[in-house]
This record gives structure tokens, C-alpha cells and sequence, in this order.
């Protein structure tokens, strides 16, 4: 992996699914311009992101039925456009906290089985 220029490990980036659902937990009570969902996840800790990786993401999931958008025209300036989240994509969304929610119950079952299997071999 390559180094910051600090001799850092660049921070982890989301990419695929876990993109998808931070972006819709993002819309969940909030609609948003693109820039400003890459802003709050250039702001989250998670590193810098490419905002065309960003709006091509957006795009898909805007074809997948996931979000919506409009064109906002209210402000001066060029219309930007605005996003929201579906039912589809709300549907999306807790289904995968759901999904995570068993991961780490499955996570947590294997850490117990570890510190017991510890304890009993140092009591032996």
C-alpha cells in the first residue's frame, strides 16, 4: 500500500456496497447535492474521494432505483442537482444494517469461543 507523504498507511476508503450504504445513511433525513455527500465523506476520517467516483456511484445508484434527483435551478448559478433517498433505497439500507447487525453477532460469537478456549487452557 502506498505511503502519505508523512510515511502514513493512507486511511481505508469505502468502495462497493459499504459506499452505497454510506451514501444512502447519509440521504436517509437529508437531501443533498453531490458535493456536499463528498464533502461529509472527505470529512468522515475515511480519506480523500474522487468526486467523479463519487457522482459515477451517485449515478448507478440513481439506476438502480436506490436514489432520486432533481435539478435544482432556485440558486443563482448553475443547476446543481439534488438528491434524495427511495423507498427502494431505504429498503436497501436496512436490509444491509440488518445484514451487518448478524455479521457482527457472528463476530461476536467467534471472540467468546476465543477468550473461553483461552481460559481453559490456561486453568488446565
Amino acid at each position: 500500500m502506498a505511503k502519505t507523504p508523512d510515511n502514513q498507511d493512507p486511511p481505508a476508503q469505502l468502495s462497493g456496497e459499504m459506499l452505497t450504504a454510506h451514501l444512502l445513511g447519509m440521504l436517509k433525513d437529508w437531501n443533498a447535492y453531490g458535493y456536499d455527500l463528498v464533502q461529509r465523506l472527505n470529512e468522515s476520517g475515511l480519506g480523500e474521494y474522487n468526486k467523479g467516483s463519487i457522482y459515477r456511484t451517485l449515478r448507478h445508484m440513481e439506476a438502480m432505483g436506490l436514489v432520486s434527483s432533481i435539478w435544482d435551478t432556485s440558486a443563482s448559478g448553475p443547476a446543481k442537482r439534488m438528491y434524495s433517498l427511495t423507498l427502494a433505497g431505504t429498503l436497501f439500507l436496512q436490509n444491509w444494517l440488518a445484514l451487518l447487525d448478524v455479521h457482527r453477532g457472528m463476530l461476536e460469537g467467534i471472540f467468546a469461543a476465543g477468550t473461553t478456549r483461552k481460559k481453559r487452557k490456561n486453568e488446565a
